[in-house]
């Protein structure tokens, strides 16, 4: 133990992700391993990070995209002291990750989980774990940077994000779209690091690898540079140094290491990649490390105060200064710190909503909900000056323009709207590293695309992230464009997903309060999905308010005389054919209407609301969707019938394609009819 203080402490991160590993028998040992030295130079002499306060607005934003590695993350977190923050974004006096937490490592309730888990572990900025995750929200989070300091000032925001990749990451596509993205953007405040180990769990990256990532990358218009030894601190220095020096391109550092470093039998192997090293051989690397072979979690003395004298005295002083500016800024420019410091609670302005937009009746022409939207969307965005709007190369189509928005461009980097180009992944990930900084971010591609863009609406989901995920083009009734654009299993597959709010609105007063309910979010994403076509307006004084949507479905109409026989039940652009059928059906069946834009909320209200619509002891029910029928038991039962989609679609026109599969008022009437017949024949016997 006759090492220096900063070697002894980067054997100090080495040998606790080895035991925690070890204990919890699963896990990762050899990325911490080698990237032990890279983290260490990084954290205490680069990272603008006050562990004293973790939510700093101003801080640099440290990724570990190889979230496999997690242990080496945990490993800083407790050594650095970064303190627990609540629920309430307040810092307490509790650390984030104890020593008896990473002994804990992958247990049951533990803050030490196999993968990083934002809102989970303080000190996490994103979850991370499925591969190239980290990587594309770290362009979010660089992206918001450059916004946060074009509108607020420079002298408040200019951190920097730097992401720790690995060869999966660079593997998976969505490092492509995402670098590709970063490099357009010019995006100079975003540094990714790449552990260039060439393992991978089935052995040699060579198997399936052969990329020249320089080259690559240098297309992309990116700075390059190559660390030979992942072991060099003079060279990770120089390296971290020229990334903050460089104007106009992000940068890539490649950093040549050796997995699992030190340990005799299993260095450059791909067991250590996976699977903890045996009791036998963690002995003999603690040895190579000139280390006591039978210590467990040991923390030497002095390491820990090492990090305080360092990242923490540098840390406080940075964020002290930054508080001075942020006071005096508040006596120049109350309105604009007024609005951080409620951005930064997720708040929102007071009287946000009253000036949406109410649309009438109008159910001849009629007007798409995309459409609508647009209109809601912008007079949200008067008043919420940090939502941000992007699509996927179909801004008027999804129709998400903000009228008075500035493009977010390179060297402009105040607007609102973004073009995110055809790069659906990359957009669901950048928005949520923008959320990740407080913005209140959107994106949309069609409906069908959203398949693109999964994995990291998931991740939204899983992080609790208020991003609105806006999708149109949500049906078959899209029309010419045919099968491959009409979605079909979409929305089941969407609303599948736990802590996501699937809404799709059934006209335009209907996409007024799902905006409410969207924005209104602090903790869950949302699902919009939205028409292309047009679809009536309904005549809201002869049908209920749409204001039943904030409870996810109700009762839109009723029958004029005596109590409802049948049940109609739909969504979307459906909803006109329900009620299409509910007057056909007048003095033959008694049918009741319900509008169910949001199958989350409504099953969140309590039993006696939901039986109110959907009385249980009327078992003839009807549900309308073009989409896969899979779900829709759950509220028509065994005696009803779902009118859904069980192949894909057709080209052509929407009418056409829609009367093809049985969607019109007639046909809707004619099941109501059989379902009436076959549920009175039942209750006779």
């Amino acid at each position: 133990m006759t090492q220096d203080i900063d070697q002894l402490a980067i054997n100090t991160i080495r040998t606790l992700s080895m035991d925690a590993v070890q204990k919890a028998n699963s896990g990762h040992p050899g990325t911490p391993m080698s990237l032990a030295p890279v983290a260490y130079e990084l954290w205490q002499n680069h990272l603008r990070y006050d562990p004293a306060n973790p939510v700093w607005p101003n801080r640099d934003r440290f990724v570990l995209s190889a979230g496999h590695a997690s242990m080496l993350l945990y490993s800083m977190i407790f050594l650095a002291g970064v303190r627990k923050v609540d629920e309430n974004y307040n810092v307490t006096d509790e650390p984030a990750c104890s020593l008896g937490e990473i002994e804990s490592f992958r247990q049951l309730h533990s803050r030490t989980p196999g993968h990083p888990e934002y809102r989970w572990t303080t000190g996490v900025e994103t979850t991370t774990g499925p591969l190239g995750q980290g990587v594309g929200t770290s362009v979010g989070m660089a992206m918001a940077s450059k916004w946060l300091g074009a509108h607020y000032g420079t002298e408040l925001f200019d951190f920097d994000t730097y992401a720790i990749a690995g060869d999966g990451c660079l593997q998976e596509g969505i490092s492509h779209e995402a670098a590709s993205l970063a490099g357009h953007l010019k995006l100079d405040n975003l540094c990714w690091i790449f552990d260039n180990n060439h393992i991978s769990i089935d052995g040699d990256t060579a198997l399936a690898f052969s990329d020249d990532v320089l080259s690559r990358f240098e297309g992309y218009g990116w700075n390059v540079l190559r660390v030979g030894d992942a072991n060099d601190a003079s060279l990770l220095g120089r390296a971290f140094n020229e990334f903050k020096a460089e104007s106009g391109r992000p940068t890539l550092i490649v950093v040549d290491s050796h997995i699992g470093w030190g340990s005799p039998n299993k260095q450059d192997t791909e067991s250590a990649h996976g699977e903890p090293l045996g009791e036998e051989e963690i002995e003999l690397t603690k040895e190579a490390y000139g280390w006591p072979k039978d210590a467990k979690f040991l923390v030497p003395d002095g390491v820990r105060e090492r990090f305080d004298e360092v990242i923490g005295k540098r840390g406080a002083e940075a964020h002290s200064a930054w508080v001075d500016t942020f006071n005096s800024y508040k006596q120049d420019k109350p309105e604009l710190a007024g609005e951080l410091e409620m951005m930064q609670l997720r708040g929102l302005p007071d009287g946000w909503d009253t000036g949406l937009p109410s649309f009438d009746a109008d159910e001849e022409k009629g007007l798409a909900t995309r459409k609508a939207s647009n209109k809601v969307q912008n007079a949200i965005a008067e008043r919420v000056p940090w939502l941000i709007a992007g699509s996927c190369d179909l801004t008027d189509s999804t129709s998400v323009r903000l009228s008075d928005a500035d493009q977010y461009e390179p060297g402009s980097y105040d607007g609102r709207q973004v073009h995110f180009g055809i790069r659906e992944h990359a957009a669901a990930a950048a928005c949520n590293g923008m959320s990740t900084a407080k913005l209140r971010p959107l994106w949309s591609t069609y409906l069908t695309f959203s398949d693109y863009g999964r994995a990291a609406i998931r991740l939204s989901a899983l992080m609790e992230l208020p991003v609105v995920h806006l999708f149109t083009h949500d049906s078959i009734g899209l029309g010419e464009d045919g099968p491959t654009h009409q979605p079909i299993e979409q929305l089941m597959a969407l609303r599948a997903m736990p802590h996501l709010d699937v809404i799709r609105p059934a006209d335009a007063n209907e996409v007024t309060e799902a905006w409410k309910i969207a924005l209104g979010r602090t903790h869950c994403p949302v699902a919009m999905v939205m028409t292309r076509q047009t679809v009536p307006v309904f005549d809201r004084s002869k049908y209920a308010s749409a204001e039943g949507v904030q409870r996810g479905g109700y009762v839109l109409a009723d029958p004029e005389d005596g109590d409802p026989e049948l049940i109609l039940i739909a969504t979307g652009s459906e909803v006109q054919l329900a009620l299409g059928a509910h007057e056909q059906l007048k003095g033959e069946i008694r049918t009741r209407v319900v509008s169910l834009p949001c199958w989350e909320i409504f099953e969140q209200q309590d039993q006696s609301y939901r039986d109110e619509v959907l009385p249980p002891e009327i078992v003839a029910r009807v549900s309308v969707e073009e989409g896969s029928t899979l779900g829709w038991e759950r509220y028509v039962g065994t005696e009803g019938a779902i009118m859904g989609m069980s192949t894909f679609g057709q080209s052509a026109p929407f009418a056409d394609v829609e009367a093809e599969f049985g969607f019109t008022v007639d046909n809707v009437a004619k099941v109501a009819r059989e379902v009436a017949e076959r549920t009175a024949a039942k209750s006779t016997t």
